[in-house]
């Protein structure tokens, strides 16, 4: 078990979202994985593969930079790309996240837009 673990947390974040979905399949074995990398992303398996790989990246900055710092980013970034705060907090109210994440977003942007 010890060993498992060792593997499992050395993947980090997106170990444990496989685990999860591996769980959630109710199968064992390959097919658990192979429908659990289905479930995960687009595309079947490499879909999921691809989206783990993503969400390495993702966890990856966040740890490194803090949620604040690339939340600021990609608002930054959707500013410039002529968003309104309005079209953004639309944006973020339709995601699949919680209510308190989301109104962290809508702090940052209206953080952002008195900075701005």
């Amino acid at each position: 078990m010890d060993t498992v673990i060792k593997k499992i947390s050395a993947l980090g974040v997106p170990g444990l979202v496989l685990l999860i979905a591996i769980e959630l399949t109710g199968l064992t074995g390959a097919a658990a994985i192979t429908a659990a990398l289905s479930a995960i992303g687009p595309g079947g398996m490499i879909g999921g593969v691809v989206t783990l790989c993503l969400i390495a990246l993702v966890a990856d900055a966040i740890a490194q930079f803090g949620f604040d710092a690339i939340a600021q980013g990609v608002i930054r970034e959707l500013y410039c790309k002529g968003e309104t705060k309005e079209s953004i907090k639309r944006k973020i109210s339709k995601y699949p996240i919680s209510s308190r994440l989301k109104r962290k977003l809508y702090e940052v942007v209206d953080r952002f837009a008195y900075a701005r």
